[in-house]
């Protein structure tokens, strides 16, 4: 199957982009703190096109609007047709995955335990130089940054896991395999050469092709990160690079980190089809990376603690880079939060004001929507209309409210 995709994808000629039009680097990024995300794929390795959709998994980035703690495992390997959510959290919890992602935190040397503040002192967008002086001298404010580091940073990471099948053809999908198949035979007979049995199979696969959907459950874990939490692996498992402790670094598996079960999500998803689009592993690709955009915004939506905030980009006019691919559409709205540092160092957000999306000015940010032709792809972000509240500035950051 996958020597089948490779020809097709040859034969057609499609060169595709492998990621939407994004305007980071155009417009610029105002930095902020984001909420961290860690994504693995359950596949099936009995159901058909399983090694495609993982091939399609692996070159899906992490949302923008997260920032990235993949680990090593990203594909975990199930014979039964689906995955409940007791296996699910069963093999989470077996395997330590709280314990491995808290470790990335700390960049924390398996072998000595050794950890570094490198990481956190990037994404928290502390001054690397002076976090490295008030923790050493464990300051109120260097208490404070640990504090406000592991509120901020640790206690927003959460883990995806994303069971992904294929769904079986539509039969609208079989006209576009027709004309394939119709265009196989003339380009054989154009240059002598009998391409009869490889127009069947192109043909049926184009069908199928055409016609991709994936079922998709998104399970949430939320990493757990308290004071009671810090206080314990600060004390007790915590090691300074250039120090040798064994106890310490035995301790370390001993700390009762745990990832909670927040929820799931569940749709069939992805189009039938992708206009004149036939690059089979873009189709593909296509269909996954929406499924799962589409689970992590409704995820959102009906969980407050996974809704991300982001910035405004600009004021004249209100303008956020968020789009579809967030979920955002008309009704939705976002109140307007500015940050604050106390004297301790530690962040507080207070609501300003309430913006809403301006219907026809959403920005089509989704995977390959540019390709597709959408019209809204081609905006450069999504535009406000203000409900309420004044003296907006670009930077300050915009959260959902959803309505129960």
């Amino acid at each position: 199957m996958k020597k089948l995709l490779f020809f097709v994808s040859i034969l057609l000629c499609a060169t595709l982009n492998t990621l939407s039009a994004q305007v980071g680097s155009e417009l610029g990024e105002t930095r902020y703190r984001r909420s961290s995300l860690y994504s693995v794929l359950v596949s099936h390795d009995e159901a058909k096109y399983y090694e495609e959709i993982e091939n399609a998994f692996l070159t899906i980035p992490i949302p923008d609007k997260f920032d990235n703690h993949d680990l090593s495992i990203k594909i975990l390997s199930s014979k039964d047709t689906k995955s409940n959510e007791g296996e699910i959290v069963d093999f989470v919890n077996k395997n330590n995955f709280a314990h491995h992602m808290v470790a990335k935190w700390f960049e924390r040397d398996p072998a000595t335990g050794e950890c570094d503040m490198s990481l956190i002192t990037q994404r928290g967008l502390y001054d690397a130089s002076y976090a490295d002086i008030e923790l050493a001298q464990m300051s109120q404010r260097g208490l404070g940054m640990l504090a406000d580091a592991g509120e901020e940073l640790i206690n927003n990471t959460f883990l995806i896991v994303n069971d992904i099948r294929y769904i079986d053809k539509q039969k609208s999908s079989e006209i576009a395999g027709q004309v394939v198949g119709g265009l196989m035979s003339i380009l054989g007979a154009s240059f002598g050469v009998d391409l009869t049995d490889i127009s069947d199979q192109v043909s049926s696969l184009i069908s199928e092709i055409k016609g991709f959907r994936v079922n998709i459950t998104t399970h949430l874990f939320k990493l757990e990160w308290n004071e009671e939490l810090a206080n314990e692996f600060y004390s007790n498992a915590y090691i300074q690079r250039g120090d040798s402790n064994i106890e310490k670094r035995d301790n370390f598996k001993k700390c009762p980190f745990v990832l909670t079960y927040v929820g799931n999500y569940s749709s069939n998803a992805g189009e039938a089809t992708m206009g004149d689009i036939y690059d089979p592993n873009a189709i593909i690709t296509r269909s996954c990376a929406r499924a799962i955009d589409e689970s992590i915004a409704k995820l959102q939506k009906r969980y407050e603690v996974f809704r991300i905030k982001v910035p405004l980009y600009s004021t004249e006019p209100l303008v956020a880079m968020i789009g579809l691919k967030e979920g955002v559409e008309p009704g939705c709205q976002y109140e307007v939060l500015e940050q604050k540092v106390n004297e301790n160092g530690k962040t507080t957000y207070n609501r300003i004001g309430v913006i809403e999306p301006i219907e026809g000015m959403i920005w089509d940010n989704r995977y390959m929507a540019t390709e597709e032709g959408s019209y809204s792809s081609q905006l450069k972000g999504t535009t406000f209309r203000v409900i309420s509240g004044t003296g907006f500035y670009p930077g300050l950051l915009i959260r959902e409210i959803v309505k129960k």
